[in-house]
C-alpha cells in the first residue's frame, strides 16, 4: 500500500465528536443494564439488535452485504477484536468497577492503537507527537474523572486489567479494520455484527443461560435499545467512515472524548454540576488532540520561527 497522509479535517473532527457521544451513553446504558442482566447477556443484546437495526437499514436502502468469503473471514476477525472481545471484558469490568474507572482505562486505547500502527502499517508510522499526545490526553481524562477513580481500593483488579485487556483489543482492531477498505462502512458495521452475533449466542447460552433470567424491567429493555441501536448501530456507521478517512490511530482518538462527553451529558440532561477538576482534565485532553494532530507543533514552530525572524532582524532605528 503506497503511503498516504492521513489527517483529520473538519469533517472528520465532527465525526469523532458525535461518535465520542454515542460511545459516552454506551457506559450509561451498561451500568442500567447490569442491574439486573449478566454481561455475556447484555453483550448478545447489544449487538444482536444492532445487526438487525442495520440488516434493516440496509434492505430499506437496498444495499447489499458482502458476498466474498475472504471478505467474511475478516469481518468475522473483526468481530472478535472489536466486539466479542471487549465487549464482553468492558461489561464484565463494570460490574466490578465504577464507569469512571473503566473510561480512564478504556482510554489508553490510543496508545496501542498507535504501537500497533506503527508496526503493521506504513503509512501511521510512530510519531513523537502522537505519543507525546495520547500520553498527555491519558492524563487529561485521569484529571477530568478524578482522583476518586483511583484512590478506591475496594474495586477489583481483576475487573481493571480486564478492561486494559480490552484497550489493547480495541487498538489492534482500529488498525485491523483497514483491511476491508473499499468495503462500505455500512456493510462493515452490518457484517461485523451479524459475525458477532453468531460468536456471542453460543456463549451467551453455555455461560449465562438467558432463559432462566427473571424478565427485565422497561427501564433496562430502553438501556438495551439505546446501547445496540446508538451506542453500537449508528455509532460503527461513523467509526467506519473515520477510519476510513483518516486511518485507525485517528479513529482510536474517540476513546479520549468519552469522559468529555459523559460529563456534558450529565450537566445537560441531568443537571450535574460540573467541577473546575472536569475543566481542567478536558483542556488538558483538548491539548492532547491538537497535539496529535500536528497543530500544536506545528504552531509551536510557527511561533518560534517568527521570533528567530525578529531577533534575527536588525534594528533600523
Amino acid at each position: 500500500m503506497a503511503a498516504q497522509n492521513l489527517k483529520m479535517g473538519t469533517t472528520e473532527w465532527v465525526l469523532l465528536l458525535t461518535l465520542s457521544v454515542l460511545w459516552g451513553g454506551a457506559f450509561v446504558f451498561t451500568e442500567i443494564a447490569l442491574e439486573q442482566l449478566p454481561p455475556l447477556t447484555i453483550v448478545l443484546a447489544r449487538v444482536g439488535i444492532g445487526a438487525l437495526a442495520l440488516a434493516g437499514l440496509l434492505q430499506l436502502l437496498r444495499k447489499p452485504l458482502p458476498t466474498s468469503l475472504a471478505t467474511w473471514r475478516k469481518l468475522y476477525c473483526l468481530a472478535f477484536l472489536n466486539n466479542v472481545v471487549p465487549f464482553s471484558l468492558i461489561v464484565w469490568g463494570q460490574s466490578s468497577i465504577s464507569a469512571g474507572l473503566a473510561s480512564i482505562l478504556n482510554a489508553t486505547t490510543p496508545l496501542f492503537a498507535v504501537i500497533f500502527a506503527h508496526v503493521l502499517t506504513r503509512d501511521e508510522r510512530l510519531q513523537p507527537n502522537k505519543v507525546l499526545g495520547v500520553v498527555v490526553g491519558v492524563i487529561g481524562v485521569g484529571v477530568l474523572v478524578g482522583p476518586d477513580a483511583l484512590a478506591d481500593r475496594s474495586r477489583g483488579l481483576l475487573g481493571q486489567l480486564a478492561v486494559l485487556a480490552a484497550a489493547v483489543s480495541y487498538g489492534l482492531s482500529a488498525v485491523y479494520a483497514r483491511r476491508l477498505a473499499g468495503v462500505p462502512p455500512l456493510s462493515i458495521a452490518t457484517g461485523q455484527l451479524i459475525a458477532s452475533t453468531t460468536m456471542m449466542v453460543p456463549l451467551a447460552i453455555l455461560i449465562d443461560r438467558p432463559w432462566q433470567l427473571t424478565a427485565p424491567s422497561a427501564e433496562v429493555w430502553w438501556a438495551l435499545v439505546g446501547l445496540a441501536v446508538l451506542s453500537t448501530a449508528l455509532a460503527y456507521i461513523l467509526y467506519f467512515q473515520i477510519i476510513a478517512r483518516a486511518g485507525g490511530t485517528n479513529g482510536a482518538l474517540v476513546t479520549l472524548l468519552i469522559p468529555i462527553s459523559a460529563m456534558c451529558l450529565g450537566a445537560l440532561m441531568l443537571g450535574e454540576t460540573v467541577t473546575m477538576a472536569e475543566l481542567i482534565g478536558a483542556s488538558i485532553i483538548g491539548i492532547a488532540l491538537l497535539a496529535i494532530d500536528g497543530r500544536l507543533p506545528q504552531l509551536i514552530r510557527d511561533m518560534l520561527g517568527a521570533r528567530r525572524l525578529r531577533n534575527s532582524t536588525p534594528d533600523v532605528r
